[in-house]
């Protein structure tokens, strides 16, 4: 198949074996595939990550010096069936999937594997398990911001949000837009943005966001105390740069909850005597459960998430180095989607 693959930190266009369903997995073809920033992070720190993953039985399993095909989120059509599968879908059926394998010893993540390539190349292999078939009338690109929307829709329902909670987004990157778009489901209102970036700014608004902040010319923390006469009190950390959680924990109102779903790849800091002196509550990661990903398909079957303005159009396979690079810059907060059966 034709993929374009991660080597040696860069990406790379070429001819890769098919690859073959084992048992329980389902041989699809690629039709569309978001480009995450955790992409680029992955082509960036990939070594780190995968020597952290050794060390503590993390799940990125990566060899490097091998290629690996990125790409988690993702629309597929079922080609083939391994052995053991029950086939309920058939041949030609539009999926989408959780990008999860399951395995005897565990799992392994599509897009994230040696063994398990993601949708920059034509062709996956996927756990039947965890198909799911999408309806006629929803959009292609669309409907491969599954896997995004469904972290975003994770994170809040582990949040445990109450109707007079006042949510704070910080970070208006992929991972701040899908936290919007999930908190626009809620009734916590007003929905709070911060971003230094003018046009992830206007994105969040786009995307449901009631107030945007720049932090460099307004603290986010205080926004909302003219207006409701209260701090922004459950705050989601979308940047995972080192040095954010500590700010944050520094600046947050007292019994703040805050929830961090960006992922710092690099070691951290915090004044943990802050957070005991404010009594705050701190969650890091969660899983992407079954009923988020259905949740997130649903909703953006029947029009209750919309993130079509989020797309900005489709990519070869040789563009991809090119794209990928620039999937980070805040002044282009647009996902772009890969195409491998797009011809050069």
């Amino acid at each position: 198949m034709q993929a374009a693959y991660l080597l040696d930190q860069k990406i790379h266009v070429g001819e890769l074996p098919d690859p073959i369903p084992g048992k329980g997995q389902v041989l699809v073809r690629t039709h569309s595939c978001g480009m995450c920033a955790s992409d680029l992070h992955i082509m960036q720190h990939g070594t780190r990550l995968a020597a952290w993953s050794r060390e503590y039985n993390g799940p990125f399993e990566m060899d490097l010096s091998r290629p690996i095909v990125l790409g988690h989120e993702y629309v597929a059509e079922i080609v083939d069936f391994g052995p053991d599968t029950q086939r309920k879908l058939k041949k030609g059926t539009r999926v989408t999937s959780q990008p999860l394998i399951q395995r005897r010893d565990g799992f392994a993540i599509v897009g994230i594997s040696n063994d398990y390539p993601g949708g920059f190349g034509e062709y996956m292999v996927l756990s039947e398990t965890y198909l799911r078939p999408l309806p006629d009338s929803l959009d292609t690109d669309i409907a491969a911001m599954a896997e995004p929307v469904c972290v975003g829709l994770s994170y809040v329902r582990q949040a445990r949000l109450q109707d007079d909670d006042i949510p704070l987004v910080v970070g208006c990157g992929a991972i701040g837009q899908a936290m919007i778009m999930a908190l626009r489901l809620t009734n916590c209102r007003p929905i709070i943005a911060s971003d230094p970036a003018p046009n992830r700014r206007a994105m969040a608004m786009r995307m449901g966001a009631d107030i945007v902040v720049d932090p460099r010319a307004e603290s986010p923390y205080t926004a909302t105390r003219g207006a409701v006469g209260k701090a922004p009190n459950v705050i989601f950390e979308c940047v995972g740069v080192p040095g954010v959680v500590d700010e944050i924990v520094r600046r947050c109102t007292y019994a703040a909850r805050i929830i961090v779903p960006g992922w710092c790849l690099e070691p951290d800091h915090m004044l943990s005597v802050c957070a005991h002196t404010k009594a705050l509550n701190i969650q890091y990661g969660c899983k992407a459960m079954d009923e988020d990903f259905d949740r997130a398909v649903r909703g953006l079957g029947d029009g209750d998430i919309n993130p079509s303005a989020w797309l900005g159009g489709r990519i070869r396979l040789d563009q991809v180095d090119e794209k990928l690079n620039g999937v980070a810059n805040p002044l282009n907060p647009i996902r772009i989607v890969v195409d491998p059966r797009l011809g050069s």
